[in-house]
């Protein structure tokens, strides 16, 4: 079987390279330390490139590409230990604003002009789109929202709310009367929120068309943009490790050279490489085999969680305490690995999503 990527997928790949290779540790410093966590000039860059259009289908204004291509982009963009929102303010609001065709607003959002951040995580919903304490009342919204990604750089907000039985999309601006938010950091130093919503109003123009159908297909594409992107951070902690201890001398002799090391990298090596083959095939079958592409995603993120988390903690313990700061990438690398382990469902959740399509 020929695993050759294409030359337009090549192309991604090498954008995406170029993109992330200027940013080393004192450039994510000089990021994190921006009032909104990122900065919004570096944004647009991101959009020219095409790397958010390539979520969106050509009618709708979009590069229409593949699981693949979207996969590789995530790997690349973790190997370089990008701090870009590409997932949770690119990918994530343009597949749901594709889905409800609401190609206005998204034109804003593949261009880079609008950043959008979807307001859907409630205290004890443990990562079900269906709000609990958000709801629709005489043209209103109250409640509030956690675990917002992006919410300070965001100029609207994708809210979910309880409109009787059912769970309702509607796109609010975020300077809307009634809208407040209070900021909070996460561990990979992003910028997250807890957005409130009182009395705010909403009409039928706000309100977005997202099925049930699309919204479980959008879950299993953003776990498979997981599990890349995780990928792709497993391989930078694992070359970044390997590379550490050819240099770093104990008893007269590099480290590399005790066998107990050499064995545990291996072991970390085959966990890449093994997570490689499931990013791959989940990413193929999505294309060839949509109606088990959401079991695939969710086998995927979990087994590819649990063996990128092992080899971080292993490229931790290797580099010694140090490996843990924020002075070295390997420490950011393995805080995003906390933050995507989680996003989407942690390994339990997905293993039971796995277990009951099977």
């Amino acid at each position: 079987m020929n695993f050759d990527l294409s030359e337009e997928q090549e192309l991604f790949t090498s954008t995406v390279e170029r993109f992330t290779a200027p940013i080393d540790v004192d450039a994510r410093h000089t990021l994190r330390r921006h009032e909104k966590g990122y900065d919004p000039a570096r944004w647009s860059e991101l959009a020219e490139l095409g790397l958010i259009a390539l979520a969106a289908p050509e009618d709708a204004g979009g590069m229409g590409g593949s699981p693949l291509d979207l996969a590789l982009v995530g790997e690349a963009l973790g190997k370089g230990n990008a701090p870009d929102p590409w997932l949770e303010n690119g990918i994530l609001p343009a597949r749901l604003l594709a889905a409800a065709g609401a190609n206005d607003v998204l034109e804003n959002v593949l261009s880079g002009e609008g950043v959008i951040a979807v307001a859907w995580a409630e205290r004890n919903q443990r990562y079900n789109w269906t709000p609990a304490a958000t709801k629709l009342s005489s043209g209103a919204i109250n409640g509030e929202k956690t675990f917002v990604l992006g919410a300070a750089l965001a100029d609207h907000f994708i809210v979910t709310a309880l409109d009787g039985d059912a769970a309702a999309f509607f796109l609010i601006p975020a300077d809307r009367d009634g809208v407040e938010m209070r900021q909070y950091r996460l561990a990979d130093g992003s910028i997250s929120g807890e957005v409130r919503f009182l009395n705010v109003a909403v009409t039928d123009a706000d309100r977005l068309d997202i099925s049930a159908e699309a919204l479980a297909h959008i879950t299993a594409d953003m776990r498979l943009l997981i599990a890349a992107e995780l990928l792709g951070l497993g391989q930078r902690l694992l070359d970044d490790t390997v590379a550490y201890v050819k240099e770093r001398e104990q008893f007269g002799v590099p480290i590399g050279s005790f066998q107990a090391l050499q064995h545990r990298l291996v072991e970390c090596y085959a966990m890449i490489e093994q997570s490689r083959s499931m990013v791959y095939r989940t990413a193929l079958a999505a294309s060839d085999d949509p109606e088990n592409a959401q079991t695939a995603a969710a086998g995927a993120k979990a087994f590819v969680t649990v063996q990128v988390d092992h080899v971080a903690r292993e490229a931790v313990q290797m580099h010694g305490g140090m490996g843990i700061t924020d002075e070295l990438a390997i420490g950011h690398a393995m805080k995003r690995v906390l933050v995507l382990a989680s996003l989407f469902g942690d390994v339990d959740t997905n293993l039971a999503d796995y277990a009951k399509a099977a």
